[in-house]
């Protein structure tokens, strides 16, 4: 890692993160797994120490850090303990911008102190049980009626879904206009029609709360419109490169902390005499983990810093999306191969980390998607 990329202040925001995360995340993982879901507490303690929202601007109750780098810095640490429970990151990452973007002054008045404290965890429904990553395709709808909207429809896939306080849903409020008529709509879960939301049982990320929303009738008043009416679309496109570095950030983190792990064991495992880290095979497999996740690496670090610069474009946060995920499967994938047996087994962080990965290619845009975004930016 160049060490200039990380500065003092940066090494103790990691160190601080560090801290948090082996005295009030480690001890408590399992049991949220059995959960399946974080507890609050952790949101306000998270709160407490400055980890959530960071870029909220002090007049709403935020430390105004502008530098994607602590964003990056908090993924990557609770990828070193396996923590894949708390949202954070969604949080931070992804529902931030929207609101400081988009919002209204009576909305970030509203939400943002709450959402700097972890008292409100916001989430955001895109995804539907007939569209994934065709978001002009949804039909959830809002229709509009006087001065609010009258919201139907089903989303699925939403993480922190259980939790969260508001949900931002992405409705069609022009049913004739295509994507273009797409609306972001601010939707509380004590709004009479918005049904207890459904938990899914996923084969990784066991604490990460994921569910299903149902929407019947749910009326909120167009004071709840975050953005412009019909330019939904239009704000989820501009959003999303930062999205997708996060999902980077993730993948590389992971892809170090996988080889680190298996080094250390190809060091202890010994077989015919000698650490199986000796034999050519899988010294040449371990050399091409590290050459490759040293490229990562690089290439991540350069996205960072375009996007604090303000010129991450949509098709780079698409390569960084696709390559580093793709890389952070096949490497896990070859490190369990290494510890053979016991690769397989779930007392061994790998294995868990082996299923936790699978997600990452998927969410955010699908590789396949990814690769369509760069092949249309090269005019094609």
């Amino acid at each position: 890692m160049p060490k200039a990329f990380f500065e003092e202040e940066h090494k103790m925001f990691r160190e601080s993160v560090r801290r948090f995360c082996e005295t009030e995340i480690v001890p408590y993982h399992a049991q949220w797994e059995k959960d399946g879901q974080v507890s609050r507490e952790v949101w306000r303690k998270a709160g407490e120490n400055g980890f959530l929202c960071m870029q909220a601007p002090e007049a709403y109750g935020g430390i105004g850090l502008n530098d994607f780098r602590y964003n990056q810095i908090l993924g990557e640490e609770l990828i070193r303990v396996g923590a894949h429970g708390p949202g954070f990151s969604l949080q931070n990452d992804i529902i931030l911008p929207y609101i400081l973007n988009y919002g209204t002054e009576e909305q970030k008045r509203s939400m943002l102190p709450g959402m700097i404290s972890g008292e409100m965890i916001v989430a955001i429904a895109m995804s539907e049980p007939n569209t994934g990553s065709d978001l002009a395709g949804i039909q959830t709808t809002a229709k509009k009626m006087g001065d609010r909207y009258l919201i139907n429809g089903q989303k699925t896939f939403i993480t922190n879904g259980i939790l969260s306080d508001v949900v931002i849903v992405v409705c069609k409020t022009d049913l004739e206009a295509g994507h273009a008529g797409t609306s972001l709509i601010l939707v509380e879960k004590s709004r009479e029609g918005f049904a207890p939301p459904r938990k899914l049982e996923k084969m990784g990320m066991a604490a990460q709360d994921t569910s299903e929303l149902f929407f019947e009738n749910v009326e909120v008043p167009v004071s709840n419109l975050l953005g412009t009416e019909n330019h939904g679309f239009f704000h989820l496109m501009t959003q999303l490169p930062q999205e997708r570095l996060s999902i980077a950030c993730v993948a590389v983190a992971a892809c170090e902390c996988a080889l680190e792990m298996t080094v250390k064991y190809c060091h202890e495992r010994k077989a015919f005499g000698r650490e199986i880290g000796k034999f050519q095979h899988n010294r040449f497999t371990l050399a091409e983990m590290k050459t490759e996740t040293e490229i990562a690496r690089v290439f991540l670090n350069h996205c960072v810093e375009l996007l604090n610069e303000g010129e991450l474009s949509t098709e780079k946060a698409a390569m960084a999306k696709w390559w580093t995920t793709e890389l952070q499967k096949k490497v896990i994938d070859q490190c369990v191969q290494l510890h053979g047996g016991y690769g397989y087994m779930m007392e061994y962080p790998i294995a868990k980390a082996y299923i936790d990965s699978r997600a990452q290619t998927i969410y955010a845009g699908t590789t396949e998607i990814m690769k369509e975004i760069i092949g249309r930016a090269m005019g094609f």
